[in-house]
């Protein structure tokens, strides 16, 4: 599904094109044929709709509606409906959004990245945010520019920093996904009888990689055990399908374990519709945009598009998504490779979702047909826009010279790139048409700086011809304090766009040196994902370094809201910020995550050299956290009672404690502040993490002097480990809860008697795509390497 960066004219032109525009069915004054079908009775049930409506079709209809770009039912009076929308961080540019050239529906409100806005660690915030895009999305479909379902989130772990689509993710944390998943889908598809609109958790599993060291995602086979699957790349799924029941999950382009992830049995029906239950709704899986096609094309695994076709459908893929059309349905049919009853049971799966958000229902009885061009980038919408940005901004250094000052009387130097908003840079991946874009610049000269402005390189090298350091440098001889705007845009890091260095790069560190040895007040705001900030962290004329992510329509605003104090900063890092040399010592293609002769651990829980760790967020003051005077003191907990008092259906949701803290500003600014706590131990399977988020929450607009309490939950899956068979188990052993980052609290608590099993995961068949009749199909021998 790439996107590349393009003008904002050329995304209006296409989006006005976009194919299939929804029209809602007229289930009164339709063809007979469908004002007759228990389709258009309300009081029936989704499912019976769904199989009344499929039942009517002849075989030429169901065929062309098995992929992205229905065709609908022209004799029943049902248009064309497209599949592939987007609304990654609000409603977004695809195939199935159509942007007008202008007018109403000529934008949508533009929130700041998902990697940004998890690090606000605010899952209250990331529920707003997704109301707001699930109600422009809405008034979108209400009026024909839209579909009812959207492709996201994007869930996938971000455990390599070279991945190109991390910003896209909420980061490396599974715990942390997890919450951010509950938050998000509640605010998707919201709580009424009706979906708000579809979501779809991506790319179903493993998936971390675009194109790196000559393998591409297209062909990748992820090689992951199961202690690994079960305990690092699952858990966000297992949230969005047996927790908060998402309505729809694709599947992704690479083979886990030898069978393409859309072939796979065992991910599709063993463990995602059996074990987790993920089929009281009839919910469908759509596969990622022709990841069908790789069956043949690269994966090797089949040898026509027609054997494609089939395998996807009869393993558990029910849409499919293509570029153009290459999908060889018709070819499966008419060869016998695809049954009826399952080409059926995939259509009434995604038309059950669609019946579901009210598609064949009287607007009228609808609580969402009402929003309307009035409800897309309300002045709400804009606030809440800039507070997904300023609230996840994190500062990695300060010398003092932050909060800035405001006057008119200061010259500020705005350098960079980014500086003046004149690109898109600031939207960041899978963003839509914003309404504007405020950049830096205007942002400082909003608030009445002097300022001098210069632009700069990109991923230019040191070595190539230099446009820029001149104009830099004497907007910085003319300024008193100097800001410099870099990082990585969507030509650094993006789709199908990993990266080789997390270096700077070499131009724009080379200006970096040249305007701090000016010897002036001096900060680096970082856009995009993590450079190694080693060099500039050591640099005493580096007086502050921000992170900004990418920070949407109103990202300048937003920057310097954190800037002069009016929000201060709070936001820590989802990732950990790693030494350039990390990427020399572990291939992208090794999906392991404990540290070995040929890796050196991934993520915080198992690498400890990190240039600064995840959880890592300066202030404008000082907090003392602290846990409550009764926090554990020591208790023993017998596992077998703890799983006694529990009638919860999944025992890892037993409730454990709820664990009171304290946070006391002991400075002198108002601010807000995150409480991370992590368990640590040398309980379960060694090795043994160094230590793993288990709760947190964000203590609001904290006052000098003043000490807030808040309630920290854990569960007995946030204790449990995971064994080499997948099993999550409750160990005995002694337990370390931490608190901040650098820990500043401890506590801690034994659990005695036997391990108990919490969750015992199905084991997968040697072939993972056992059962579904691959005998039929010829695959090609899979080559040896």
């Amino acid at each position: 599904m790439t996107r590349p960066v393009r003008p904002l004219i050329w995304f209006s032109l296409l989006g006005a094109q976009a194919l299939g525009r929804i029209t809602f069915p007229d289930c009164v004054g339709g063809p007979e044929i469908l004002t007759s079908n228990l389709v258009c009775d309300t009081t029936a049930s989704p499912a019976e709709r769904a199989a009344a409506l499929i039942s009517a079709w002849n075989i030429t209809e169901k065929l062309v509606n098995l992929v992205d770009k229905s065709l609908g039912a022209p004799r029943l009076g049902l248009g064309a409906y497209d599949w592939w929308n987007e609304a990654l961080h609000g409603v977004g540019w695809s195939p199935g959004v159509a942007f007008s050239p202008a007018g109403e529906f000529s934008h949508a409100t533009s929130f700041a990245s998902p990697i940004l806005m998890s690090a606000a660690f605010d899952d209250d915030l990331i529920h707003d945010v997704a109301e707001a895009i699930s109600t422009e999305a809405r008034a979108y479909s209400n009026f024909g520019h839209a579909g009812l379902d959207y492709w996201t989130p994007n869930i996938n772990p971000y455990k390599d920093p070279r991945w190109g689509r991390g910003s896209e993710t909420p980061g490396e944390d599974p715990f942390r996904i997890k919450g951010y998943v509950k938050a998000l889908i509640d605010g998707l598809q919201g709580k009424e009888n009706i979906t708000k609109v579809i979501a779809t958790c991506k790319h179903y599993a493993a998936y971390d990689l675009e194109f790196w060291g000559g393998v591409k995602r297209y062909e990748f086979d992820a090689i992951v055990g199961m202690q690994d699957l079960v305990e690092y790349y699952l858990p966000p799924f297992q949230q969005c399908a047996r927790d908060s029941k998402v309505k729809s999950i694709m599947c992704s382009y690479n083979a886990v374990n030898g069978t393409p992830a859309c072939a796979s049995t065992y991910l599709m029906e063993t463990v995602l519709r059996d074990f987790w239950e993920w089929n009281d709704e009839s919910q469908y899986i759509t596969s990622d945009c022709n990841a069908i096609l790789n069956f043949h094309e690269d994966h090797n695994y089949t040898t026509t598009a027609a054997q494609s076709a089939a395998m996807s459908l009869i393993s558990g893929t029910d849409t499919i998504c293509e570029v153009g059309s290459n999908t060889d349905i018709a070819g499966a049919w008419n060869q016998t490779l695809l049954p009826e009853p399952v080409i059926d049971k995939a259509l009434r799966r995604m038309y059950e979702g669609l019946i579901r958000a009210g598609f064949f229902d009287p607007a009228d009885v609808t609580p969402y047909r009402s929003l309307s061009w009035k409800d897309v980038n309300t002045p709400e919408h804009q606030a809440l826009a800039l507070r997904s940005a300023a609230e996840g901004i994190v500062l990695k250094k300060n010398d003092g010279l932050l909060p800035l000052k405001v006057d008119n009387e200061t010259t500020v130097a705005v350098i960079g790139f980014w500086s003046t908003a004149t690109n898109l840079a600031m939207l960041g991946g899978y963003a839509g048409l914003p309404p504007y874009l405020r950049g830096p610049l205007q942002a400082a000269q909003k608030l009445g700086f002097r300022t001098t402005n210069a632009s700069g390189p990109v991923k230019q090298a040191a070595s190539d011809t230099d446009t820029w350091t001149a104009a830099a440098i004497e907007a910085a001889n003319n300024s008193d304090i100097v800001i410099y705007f870099g990082g990585n845009d969507m030509t650094v890091e993006a789709e199908e766009l990993d990266r080789v260095s997390i270096a700077w790069p070499s131009a724009q560190f080379a200006l970096i040196e040249k305007l701090s040895a000016l010897g002036k007040p001096f900060i680096v705001v970082e856009l995009g994902d993590q450079n190694d900030d080693s060099s500039l962290l050591a640099d005493d004329n580096v007086s502050a370094i921000l992170w900004a992510g990418f920070p949407g329509q109103d990202g300048g605003t937003a920057v310097f809201d954190v800037l002069t104090g009016k929000t201060p900063p709070a936001g820590r890092l989802p990732t950990t910020l790693y030494p350039a040399e990390y990427v020399e010592q572990v291939p992208m293609t090794d999906m392991t995550l404990r540290p070995s002769e040929k890796n050196p651990g991934r993520t915080y829980k198992w690498y400890d050299d990190a240039v600064l760790p995840f959880g890592f967020g300066l202030h404008y003051t000082t907090f003392e956290p602290s846990f409550g005077p009764d926090a554990f003191a020591g208790k023993t907990y017998e596992i077998g009672e703890l799983l006694e008092a529990c009638n919860a259906k999944y025992l890892d949701l037993c409730p454990f404690e709820t664990v009171g803290i304290s946070v006391k500003n002991t400075g002198n600014v108002t601010s807000d502040f995150v409480a991370l706590a992590f368990l640590s131990g040398e309980y379960g399977p060694a090795p043994h993490p160094i230590k793993e988020l288990a709760a947190y929450t964000r203590v609001k607009a904290v006052k000098p002097g003043e000490a807030k309490e808040a309630i920290l939950g854990l569960t007995l899956g946030d204790l449990a480990r995971v064994d080499e068979l997948g099993n999550t188990i409750l160990y005995p052993g002694t337990y370390k809860f931490l608190l901040d980052v650098p820990t500043q609290a401890t506590a801690s608590f034994e659990l005695t008697g036997e391990s108990k099993v919490l969750i015992e995961f199905p084991q997968p068949p040697a072939d993972l795509g056992e059962g579904n009749g691959h005998e039929k199909y010829t695959p090609k021998p899979q080559q040896t390497v």
